[in-house]
């Protein structure tokens, strides 16, 4: 995040005290934390009084603290204290007074607090209320508090202001690119001002272009000033391959530079065609995306950098290209990370406009109270704010190529659902799987005999769009469509440059056909073969993204209440562990060979054996429309013997023999399973099963075996060296293993961790969707045989880190982790 970080050290405390945003009040007994923090995760799951909506963790009002003296660089410049995220109801204080109130939880905001300083020398206090009571004003957790980073920006008389310079790259060609910085100044003096403008370009550390521009800046106004660096043999930058330049701009007044400030760019160009889909740097891609929530289950929403870098790692060996930020905008470094990582980001701003959504039943909209009363009651007043905000802040991300201005939102307009003809008295079909009951001529007929609102879904996308263009005209705009057949209709897809539809693929050739010149892509998407295959065999369709990539907390209704704590239907479980999902989709979207195999007993399974002794869908043709919810199967070898086990294979070979004990059981071809499965009947015998497989020439193994009782305790840590920034954590995994070293996935254990040295847990999971033990613990109960703890350090040292099994007797491995710490220059 830019700016000087304002992390560490502040005074926090629940609750309400009086004259809490005083200078003069005593704090002595607060808490003191360091940012950013979330205090609901440290909350236990409260079946009683939470909600599944948000993942039965409550919420409160909070206050937070904190000091800091008036310096020689404060005085007389312009201080403003930029808040990346606060969760949310925010009202900031500065020295007792009331600066601003910032409702959106997920929109940064800017605090001009210049005149509110006390004197130089003097103390201040920044005292921020965060209410959270309406803990269940979202349909997924939240978090509570200030979850994101917070800077400080102490800007000269004569500033480019924050967010104040945008990077575009107009022309891209071979052998050169014109890196294009337009800087906004402010001139608050009452002067005329004569100042040389010095514009830098590096690649990394070598200076690669500079010029100088000199300006006259009249008293009190506002200009800008454009600077086109000239790029020779430019490296694009790419998926999976974030090439960045860093863009140095001074301002110089009287010889002395007066201010300094930095962004970064990448030179990639990309468009969307109606017919032939996405291109980026010249050649057709495909967007293999996820959706992505900003929580990451144990640490909640206030997430260290390197629970992030360990998550999309993960999803970049899947295949995973592109990132839709389900449904609020992300934070800034989560989108630093996605530059430098080369992913595409779909930047989303709403889950609602207008009209509020039931947090607790998503698509009927039939209740809302005051538990659960979202942003739509301050989105008026605050919407054109939040958005230029949010796209002023991240424009300059090269990862970023859509921005999203709702998700699902026709739900909320409630008046136009029966004219598709899937709802209301006459409804036929289920709209997720059948084609519109009406015609598009129907549908506009019974959309043109609705009464208009003064606040109807095209209007507030025009201006939504408007806003958004007129800071950023380089990415299309786009809204993830829950009802395109009437959205189309209603004039809401007329305002977008690209249209998103949410589960919606069986239309997709209809709308290619009915409106031919909009783009069209999934961007809600079941993690199923037949949401992949649709883009595979429609050029139009340029990609989808999967809901979801990683496990959430809330939602947990959609599939059951407690102890569900969160949605269960992602590639990556809670504890960034792989699910089958994941596999199917690495053996989809990646070109190496790749095999994983799971079990069942035929009677728990999808299959039946025909008249041929052969396996078929008990449905036949059900995997067409198989939804978010995986089969239940096993990832061991381990039953009674003799009993009829179905053995599943999601490969991307062309054939895979498979062998139990060294015996060939058969050999199968890719072409013969229309849903993309391998599949094999055999009865049980303990050993080893093989599976061989061969893609392009090119062979490759997997292996499951029968395994005993647990016998050890393996514990492994993703780095050995961390520092004591709050990004840096170590992931530590525990295993439970046999005798031969197999992981035990079949059974389960407490694991206690003890830890030596100066330490912050920063909270335990096994992955499991119905885990409900706290997560700032030092002990939890594995699933599957496994079980994650994120610690951080807090000082230079060493840490020791150990489990054990009391039940068992069982002392694991002992894992060291070095604790380096930071240069003066990195904490603040």
């Amino acid at each position: 995040m830019r700016g000087l970080p304002l992390l560490k050290d502040w005074k926090f405390i629940l609750g309400e005290p009086e004259g809490v945003h005083l200078l003069s009040t005593d704090d002595s007994h607060f808490k003191t934390v360091d940012l950013p923090h979330d205090w609901s995760v440290a909350f236990s799951f409260d079946q009683e009084k939470g909600e599944s909506c948000t993942g039965y963790l409550l919420g409160g009002i909070g206050w937070y603290r904190k000091y800091f003296m008036t310096t020689k660089d404060m005085a007389h410049n312009t201080i403003i204290i930029n808040f990346d995220g606060i969760y949310n109801r925010a009202t900031i204080y500065c020295n007792g007074k009331r600066v601003t109130f910032h409702p959106y939880g997920y929109s940064p905001c800017l605090v001009d607090v210049t005149d509110y300083l006390n004197p130089l020398g003097e103390d201040n206090v920044i005292a921020i209320k965060v209410d959270h009571t309406r803990y269940a004003d979202s349909r997924w957790y939240t978090g509570s508090g200030i979850y994101r980073k917070v800077s400080m920006h102490i800007l000269p008389k004569i500033h480019i202001p924050v967010w104040g310079i945008s990077v575009t790259t107009p022309r891209i060609e071979q052998d050169f690119a014109i890196i294009r910085s337009q800087v906004t100044l402010h001139n608050t003096t009452q002067e005329k001002n004569a100042i040389d403008i010095v514009g830098k370009v590096y690649d990394g550390n070598q200076l690669i272009g500079k010029k100088v521009i000199a300006c006259d800046i009249e008293k009190q106004t506002w200009s800008d000033v454009v600077i086109d660096f000239e790029i020779s043999n430019p490296v694009k930058w790419e998926i999976h391959h974030g090439k960045l330049y860093d863009v140095k701009v001074e301002v110089v007044l009287d010889g002395c530079i007066i201010q300094t400030e930095s962004t970064r760019t990448g030179i990639r160009e990309f468009y969307f065609d109606a017919d032939k889909g996405f291109f980026l740097n010249g050649s057709n891609r495909l967007v293999k995306g996820v959706c992505l929530h900003h929580d990451a289950g144990l640490v909640g929403a206030a997430v260290p950098l390197d629970v992030w870098k360990r998550r999309l790692k993960l999803l970049k060996e899947c295949g995973c290209n592109a990132i839709r930020t389900a449904h609020n905008p992300a934070s800034e470094d989560f989108l630093d990370l996605c530059d430098e990582m080369g992913f595409l980001v779909q930047e989303e701003f709403f889950d609602e406009w207008d009209n509020p959504k039931d947090k607790r039943k998503n698509g009927v909209e039939k209740f809302v109270d005051d538990l659960s009363r979202g942003h739509a009651e301050f989105f008026r007043e605050y919407a054109k704010e939040d958005v230029q905000n949010i796209v002023k802040r991240d424009h300059n991300h090269p990862c970023i190529f859509q921005w999203s201005i709702g998700n699902e939102i026709e739900w909320t307009y409630t008046k136009y659902n029966n004219a598709t003809g899937y709802f209301g008295k006459d409804a036929t079909g289920v709209y997720t799987w059948t084609l519109p009951p009406y015609s598009k001529e129907k549908i506009r007929e019974n959309i043109n005999k609705i009464p208009r609102d003064y606040y109807d879904v095209d209007t507030t996308a025009r201006q939504l769009t408007q806003w958004t263009k007129a800071v950023d005209r380089t990415r299309p705009v786009l809204a993830n469509c829950i009802l395109p057949t009437v959205s189309y209709e209603t004039g809401f897809i007329d305002e977008l440059d690209m249209v998103g539809y949410s589960y919606r693929r069986v239309i997709y050739d209809y709308g290619h056909e009915n409106y031919p010149k909009k783009p069209i892509m999934g961007t809600e998407n079941m993690p199923q073969w037949h949401e992949w295959k649709a883009v595979l065999e429609k050029e139009h369709i340029p990609g989808i993204f999967i809901w979801t990539g990683i496990d959430h907390m809330g939602e947990g209704w959609v599939q059951k209440l407690w102890p569900r704590r969160g949605s269960n239907l992602a590639l990556l479980d809670f504890a960034g562990f792989k699910k089958p999902a994941y596999h199917m989709f690495k053996s989809l979207w990646r070109d190496e060979p790749h095999i994983k195999m799971f079990t069942q007993r035929l009677e728990h399974s999808l299959y039946e054996q025909n008249d041929a002794a052969q396996l078929q869908e008990k449905v036949q043709g059900a995997w067409q429309t198989r939804d978010w919810f995986w089969h239940d199967v096993n990832p061991y070898w381990n039953y009674q013997e003799g009993e009829s086990i179905v053995v599943e294979a999601y490969s991307n070979c062309d054939h895979i023999a498979l062998y139990l004990n060294d015996a060939l059981i058969a050999t199968r071809y890719l072409k013969d399973f229309e849903d993309h499965i391998y599949k094999w009947h055999v009865p049980f015998v303990r050993g080893t099963l093989k599976a061989i497989g061969v893609k392009d020439g090119e062979t490759i193994e997997s292996v499951i075996q029968t395994v005993g009782a647990v016998k050890a305790i393996e514990l492994e840590v993703d780095k050995n060296v961390i520092t004591t920034d709050g990004d840096s954590v170590v992931h530590v995994i525990a295993k439970l293993v046999d005798e031969k070293g197999n992981v035990t996935t079949n059974q389960e254990a407490r694991i206690d961790f003890a830890i030596e040295g100066a330490n912050k847990i920063r909270g335990v999971d096994n992955g499991c969707s119905d885990n409900v033990q706290d997560y700032q613990s030092t002990s939890i109960v594995t699933h599957q045989g496994k079980c994650l703890m994120i610690v951080q350090g807090l000082e230079e040292g060493t840490l020791h880190i150990q489990g054990k099994c009391v039940t068992m007797d069982l002392v694991s491995n002992q894992c060291t982790v070095e604790v380096q710490q930071l240069g003066k220059n990195e904490t603040c």
